[in-house]
């Protein structure tokens, strides 16, 4: 089926001149995951960030480390897999003339991947459009998220950054990330699979004047909520005239997020200054109202999780499958009435399935679970209001004496992430570095980062802060991060502990806290490589875990996550 789909992509090159064409994973508003998958389409991956190239006779798809084995098994029969890094000026191919939607891709993108070596053609229309039957969702009206929920009123919010565009002297900020836009209006919406996502445009001036561009069918509810006015909604097919009528002025445009396509007829008119949205940092850190929801939404998380992995361990009966076990799970979600949705498709690897990191079972890629094999899930959940992503590494008997000291190395690490001094150690970049100490000790090591920045009920993945070796950003009171070092044997099994945590300021200092509640496997634990801060560390976790969640446990589930303190 892919070939066949190929080869009509590739009857097209003759008609618009080109030797190639590249698809992207994301869709026209750059989000992680979205309905419209073309690059799943064209090449069967399913990974969250990715690109293909189409030749005349060769194909290539650049994947990150988190997928070097998932796109080999999923898509390696018909693409020659490349890492991710070799997409910058990449001479891999050189001398073609490659063809782009230009709705797909920012002008950053092209510069440093393709141009260096390559012609880019730009093509109106999109190819796999053309030949494939991908529908995005129908139109579902956006909803408001009250004061109360968010913390903040979105007027002061249009103050704040109204007040930033006078200070650089900026005119027009020009916002393409709809996170960004869910943040500044206090609105959501259900674009997205796995995330409330209100897929839109806005351009907002100094003087504190917005305009939505989005389908008029998504702006019943706020209209009528009087958030903003029919004149203020404007349709994206009139978006060229629309910028048309606009006063001459600076534009801010994001440069991660703004099309080739918008920047090209935005430049016409515009002074251009492509930067980072101010928003990224400004919704990164949280108020005190969000914080709270999301210690409550961890707490019904914690109850759901911990559940589950009583009711997996003690299963008299292992015929259980990777699917079962998922399914499982987001039963036991689903009895809170809070809960909405999953923040992302469950991670579920039993075995040599595990060391795949983002591996995703299906109903017809499924294996049973073995009781000799570990087991790692990582999982998490959209509420009313809050998000959630968490990973626990499980055993079901006594395992050797390699994989415990494995466990302890990057429980280690975890520990040591979860009590960082933030003062001291205020970026990322510097944090990664002891969250690999014990792992790089014993000559291992993982090919992820250790942590990503989370949304408030929006992004599971949400910068720009994160704990990862390239991320300079400063971490500051309020920050929600994930806090997962892992290890992953290739064909044998993995490991990873993943908690979020929140920025938190304790007198002068800044110290993590932690959100996730859920018990970390304490059989895979060699507890003689512990030293008596970590036992003590672990000790209080799992005394907080059962103050938290005891209450609405059964009494032999009670019981059991009293054993762990």
């Amino acid at each position: 089926m892919i070939k066949k789909r190929i080869n009509k992509l590739r009857s097209q090159f003759v008609k618009h001149g080109i030797d190639g064409y590249i698809i992207p994973k994301n869709d026209e508003f750059f989000s992680e995951y979205s309905n419209k998958d073309r690059l799943k389409f064209i090449s069967n991956f399913s990974g969250s960030a990715g690109y293909a190239v189409i030749l005349k006779d060769k194909n290539y798809l650049f994947v990150d480390g988190r997928y070097t084995i998932q796109s080999k098994i999923e898509s390696g029969k018909d693409y020659k897999i490349l890492d991710y890094l070799k997409i910058i000026n990449t001479n891999v191919f050189k001398n073609l003339n490659l063809g782009i939607d230009p709705s797909l891709f920012t002008s950053n993108q092209i510069k440093n991947f393709f141009l260096k070596h390559n012609k880019i053609t730009i093509i109106k229309e999109n190819l796999i459009d053309k030949i494939s039957k991908i529908q995005s969702k129908r139109a579902s009206s956006f909803y408001s998220l009250d004061k109360k929920v968010a913390g903040e009123g979105h007027l002061k919010k249009i103050s704040r950054v109204s007040s930033f565009l006078k200070k650089k002297k900026y005119d027009y900020l020009f916002i393409t990330a709809p996170e960004n836009i869910a943040w500044l209006l206090n609105i959501r919406g259900y674009d997205c699979p796995t995330s409330p996502i209100p897929n839109s445009n806005l351009l907002l001036t100094k003087e504190k004047h917005f305009f939505l561009i989005v389908d008029k069918n998504k702006t019943t509810k706020l209209v009528k909520e009087k958030k903003l006015k029919q004149d203020q909604v404007i349709n994206p097919k009139h978006i060229l005239d629309f910028f048309d009528k606009l006063k001459k002025g600076t534009i801010l445009l994001d440069k991660k997020t703004c099309s080739l396509y918008l920047e090209k007829a935005l430049e016409k008119k515009f002074k251009i200054k492509k930067k980072e949205d101010p928003i990224y940092i400004l919704k990164s850190i949280k108020n005190n109202i969000e914080i709270k929801n999301m210690i409550d939404t961890h707490i019904i998380d914690g109850v759901a999780l911990t559940k589950f992995i009583y009711w997996i361990k003690n299963l008299k009966k292992f015929n259980i499958t990777e699917v079962d076990a998922q399914n499982k799970l987001e039963k036991f979600r689903r009895m809170n009435p809070k809960y909405l949705f999953p923040s992302f498709n469950t991670i579920a690897g039993s075995g040599k399935n595990g060391a795949i990191v983002h591996y995703r079972a299906t109903k017809n890629n499924t294996k049973l679970l073995k009781r000799n094999e570990i087991f790692l899930c990582d999982s998490g959940g959209q509420y009313k209001f809050g998000t959630t992503d968490v990973t626990r590494t499980i055993c079901f008997e006594n395992q050797n004496k390699n994989i415990k000291n494995i466990f302890t190395y990057v429980l280690k690490g975890h520990i040591a992430v979860a009590q960082t001094e933030i003062n001291r150690k205020k970026t990322g970049k510097i944090i990664d570095k002891y969250a690999r100490k014990f792992l790089k000790k014993n000559h291992l090591d993982y090919n992820h980062g250790t942590g990503h920045g989370v949304g408030f009920f929006l992004n599971v993945h949400e910068g720009p802060q994160a704990i990862s070796k390239s991320n300079s950003i400063k971490i500051k009171n309020g920050m929600i991060l994930s806090n997962e070092p892992g290890y992953y044997k290739k064909g044998k099994f993995g490991i990873r502990i993943e908690n979020l945590v929140y920025v938190k300021k304790i007198g002068r200092k800044l110290a993590f806290e932690n959100l996730t509640l859920a018990p970390i496997e304490k059989e895979l634990i060699n507890f003689n490589l512990l030293t008596k801060q970590e036992k003590k560390y672990l000790f209080n976790y799992h005394l907080k875990v059962y103050s938290k969640i005891s209450p609405f446990l059964n009494k032999n589930e009670k019981k059991w996550l009293a054993s762990f303190i």
